[in-house]
């Protein structure tokens, strides 16, 4: 064996020693003693906080996407063109990346909740501004595109302290119960607002989905205002620049692999895989010739299987290594939006669309956990606003690219490529198993990045 080949190796089995010791994934005590099972997995719905923030944020997430599939809808009916349906996707996530150093800023100087609460106000106020202007008639497209681009701002900014604050609501060692769980939440949105979009669009129209996300906000303004974080938020640092921090946190990110590799995980999800989610208008119009309703049932199936998949997740924190669960997650996200693509009927369509649901779950939820776990508290927010920036970065830029090449060539085939693609993107990172095992730390310890 060479010598390059045996370094590698050497580094996994000594850093799966390490792991060991701390008593596997979670780091909880000797491996063998582990608590396993559904009751485990749902640990963090103990912590009466957790529970309120939960319940808000899914009512609130599932207003949002109720506007996430109204606004591609309304824009691809105004236009009749593809390019829409990307330029949507675009305007809501590229501010996030444009306005990640200031969001990453605002989680680590300011209290988290405070940040939270200001966001979602404003999130609130461009929700009514969208059902106002539609009610009164104004159906511009580049109207619909600005209030959209206005309400990425505000998620933008808010973002890194939505992620960093939901470890302050639980107890380190439940931390990966309440990731899995806040994961699912979203996900679990993304079932109940397109079921409910598809209705509200072949019944009420557009402004009653508008209007019901705008009023969506109560409930969770309602929960950030009941809550009480267990941890305060740390302010280092409140004398370093933006930018400065912004710097302090790439150099931070550039010793720690683990952060690493999920920021190019959630890159490789956000500009292949995601953009399918825009894509259930195109499909369900003009691929399959099919109504609203059915749009809502495509739409609402991606949520579905990541609802499907949580429990196993949160109960596999305790008896499978990330690295394990994303090696095979990430390939099996890639098969379920190939099949997606080459699908001849929406039923068919369907059972691919929950399979990415997911694997989807799977690849963040994993990913974001190892963040969490190795991140230090007082460089959190920057941090997750650097993995945000990564992800609202290739998302839009996937979305405008796919939906400018499905009119070119059709969606089947855009749709299908880009499966293929982040399919041998998965293949290569499967080969470098020294790079996945970097996920399965638990601690704040620099490391050298691995080749």
């Amino acid at each position: 064996m060479t010598k390059g080949k045996e370094q590698p190796r050497r580094a996994r089995a000594q850093l799966r020693t390490e792991i060991r010791n701390l008593g596997g994934p979670g780091g909880t005590g000797p491996a063998t003693m582990v608590p396993a099972g559904l009751r485990h997995g749902m640990r963090a719905f103990r912590v009466r906080d957790f529970r309120i923030f939960f319940a808000g944020a899914l009512l609130s997430n599932s207003g949002n996407w109720l506007q996430n599939i109204a606004v591609p809808f309304v824009l691809f009916e105004l236009t009749g063109r593809s390019i829409w349906v990307g330029l949507a996707g675009f305007a809501q996530f590229i501010p996030a990346f444009l306005l990640g150093p200031v969001g990453g800023a605002l989680a680590d100087r300011h209290d988290r909740r405070a940040v939270l609460l200001t966001c979602q106000g404003l999130m609130a106020v461009a929700a009514f501004l969208l059902w106002g202007t539609w009610a009164i008639g104004w159906r511009s497209p580049w109207l619909v595109l600005a209030l959209t681009a206005a309400t990425g701002v505000f998620s933008g900014l808010m973002v890194p302290s939505w992620q960093a604050f939901v470890p302050s609501l639980v107890r380190r060692q439940d931390l990966p119960s309440a990731i899995t769980l806040n994961s699912t939440q979203f996900n679990a949105s993304r079932a109940v607002g397109p079921a409910l979009a598809g209705v509200l669009l072949a019944t009420g129209g557009p402004g009653l989905a508008f209007f019901l996300n705008g009023a969506s906000f109560v409930a969770v303004i309602a929960a950030l205002w009941i809550v009480r974080p267990q941890r305060a938020t740390p302010s280092p640092g409140r004398n370093e620049s933006i930018i400065d921090g912004f710097r302090s946190a790439i150099q931070y990110i550039r010793t720690r692999t683990a952060i690493l590799v999920g920021i190019v995980c959630a890159m490789l999800v956000g500009f292949f895989g995601n953009p399918v989610t825009q894509f259930t208008v195109v499909f369900a119009e003009r691929v399959y010739a099919a109504g609203p309703r059915v749009l809502g049932v495509l739409a609402a199936a991606i949520g579905i299987g990541a609802i499907a998949i949580a429990p196993m997740l949160s109960i596999w924190d305790s008896t499978l290594d990330r690295s394990t669960v994303v090696r095979y997650g990430l390939p099996g996200y890639a098969v379920a939006i190939t099949v997606f693509g080459l699908a001849p009927s929406w039923p068919l369509g369907l059972a691919a669309l929950a399979l990415s649901g997911a694997g989807f779950l799977v690849v963040v939820a994993s990913t974001n956990t190892a963040l969490q776990l190795t991140v230090a508290d007082n460089m959190r927010g920057r941090v997750i606003s650097i993995r945000v920036m990564g992800f609202t970065l290739a998302f839009p830029l996937g979305s405008l690219v796919q939906g400018a090449l499905a009119d070119l060539i059709g969606p089947r085939a855009t749709v299908t490529g880009a499966g293929l693609t982040l399919l041998g993107f998965s293949a290569y990172l499967a080969a470098k198993p020294a790079l996945l095992a970097t996920l399965d730390r638990t601690d704040d310890t620099p490391d050298r990045v691995l080749r």
